[in-house]
C-alpha cells in the first residue's frame, strides 16, 4: 500500500525528526514519552467533627461574669448614675436664677456645692487680676516642757508656686486649693474679718484646716511639739504696668492679718471630716 494513501487503514506517520518513529518502538510511543506525567491527586481532607448545636459567640464584658457579679455591677452602675444625676441637678439649681426650689432647699444646695464645686465666671472676666496675693501662716506651738513659742511666717502660696514651677502636670490641689479657699473666705467676710452667715463660718473652717495640714506637713511644731493655734495673713502687691505705660502703681505690699484660730486634733488629721 502507498504511504500517501488516506484511507482508514493507512499507516499514520508520527511527528518528529524525519517524521519516522524511532526504531524498535511501536506507533504512538513517542507521543506518550513526550507528554509530562500527571501529578498525583491530593488526599481528601478529613471531615471536621460534627457540631452538636448552633455556633454561639463567646461572652465578653459584664455578660462574662457570673450572675452574682452581674447583679453587683448593675447595682454599682445604678449608684454611680444616681450620684451623677444628683450632682448635675445640684449644680443646675446653684447656677439657676432664684426659684421656689432654691428658696426652700438653698441650705442643702450650698452644703453640696461649697467649697469644692463652686461655680463662677472669673475665667471670662473682662478685667484680669492685677494683684499678686500670697497666703501666709504661722503657728503657736507648745513644747513638751510646757513652753510656748511662735513660729515664723510660712509662705504657703510660694510653696505651691515651687511645686508648680517646671511641673508639666501640676495637681489641681497645688494650683487651686489655697487660692480658691482664700477667695471663698474674702467673699464671705467683711473688712473686719467677721463672717456673714453660714457660708462665712464654713469658709473659715475650710481655710483653718488647710493651714493646719500645711503647717503639719512643714513640721512647724517639730518632733516633740504640738500646734495650739494658727494665724493667717495675706500679702498683696500690685502687678506693675509695662514701662511704656504712663500708669503708676505702688509697689509696697499690703497685709490683711486674721485673728488667731485655735486648732483641734481633727484639723491636723488627713481625711478628717
Amino acid at each position: 500500500m502507498d504511504a500517501y494513501d488516506t484511507g482508514s487503514d493507512a499507516r499514520r506517520v508520527p511527528d518528529g525528526p524525519g517524521g519516522l518513529p524511532e526504531p524498535g518502538e511501536p506507533d504512538g510511543t513517542a507521543e506518550q514519552r513526550s507528554a509530562p506525567p500527571e501529578p498525583p491527586s491530593p488526599a481528601p481532607e478529613p471531615d471536621p467533627a460534627p457540631r452538636t448545636g448552633p455556633y454561639t459567640e463567646p461572652r465578653t464584658g459584664v455578660a462574662a461574669l457570673s450572675p452574682r457579679y452581674q447583679i453587683g455591677a448593675a447595682l454599682a452602675l445604678a449608684v454611680v448614675a444616681a450620684v451623677v444625676c444628683v450632682h448635675i441637678g445640684m449644680v443646675f439649681l446653684h447656677v439657676a436664677p432664684a426659684n421656689t426650689v432654691t428658696q426652700r432647699h438653698g441650705k442643702a444646695i450650698d452644703e453640696w456645692i461649697y467649697p469644692e464645686f463652686e461655680q463662677n465666671w472669673k475665667l471670662f472676666a473682662p478685667n484680669p487680676l492685677q494683684q499678686n496675693i500670697a497666703v501666709q501662716a504661722r503657728a503657736e506651738v507648745r513644747a513638751t516642757d510646757g513652753g510656748v513659742r511662735t513660729t515664723g511666717w510660712y509662705d504657703l502660696s510660694a510653696e505651691d508656686g515651687r511645686a508648680i514651677d517646671g511641673n508639666l502636670l501640676p495637681s489641681h490641689t497645688q494650683q487651686n486649693e489655697l487660692r480658691r479657699a482664700w477667695d471663698f473666705f474674702l467673699a464671705t467676710h467683711d473688712a473686719d474679718n467677721r463672717p456673714s452667715g453660714l457660708r462665712g463660718s464654713l469658709s473659715e473652717a475650710y481655710v483653718r484646716r488647710i493651714v493646719a495640714l500645711r503647717l503639719d506637713r512643714d513640721d512647724a511644731a517639730g518632733k516633740s511639739g504640738s500646734v495650739i493655734q494658727v494665724q493667717v495673713r495675706s500679702r498683696t502687691t500690685n502687678v506693675q504696668p509695662p514701662k511704656w505705660s504712663g500708669e503708676k502703681l505702688s509697689d509696697q505690699p499690703m497685709y490683711r492679718v486674721l485673728p488667731w484660730w485655735p486648732v483641734s486634733a481633727a484639723d491636723a488629721e488627713e481625711g478628717a471630716e
